[in-house]
């Protein structure tokens, strides 16, 4: 059965996307700059649709479309490798890029 490995690649610091003017005020106490349930370069292995141990569940059901597809043996053609996706959370203030790849027993 195949697996999909999922890369954390980018962590995208809300700095970066508004600069010193959000659209909303963040409560600096209670908001990190970017978001701290993942580290660059972590790693989760699948061999379903379901949520790993250690992985947000937001960001697990914004990807889980993408996840699904590579998983069972889609492509998206604009990408150069077969079995391989970027996709993100849809956090607004603090977006995760993860990179899917397909991995064959």
């Amino acid at each position: 059965m195949a697996k999909v490995k999922i890369t954390v690649v980018k962590k995208v610091n809300n700095k970066d996307l508004y600069g010193e003017n959000p659209p909303a005020a963040f409560d600096e106490n209670r908001l990190t700059p970017e978001c701290d349930r993942f580290d660059l370069g972590q790693e989760f292995v699948v061999d379903s649709h379901n949520c790993p141990p250690g992985f947000c569940n937001w960001a697990f059901a914004d990807i889980q479309r993408d996840l699904v597809h590579v998983l069972y043996g889609g492509y998206y053609p604009w990408m150069k490798e077969k079995g391989v996706t970027i996709s993100c959370s849809t956090d607004g203030r603090r977006p995760v890029v993860f990179e899917l790849e397909r991995i064959e027993d």
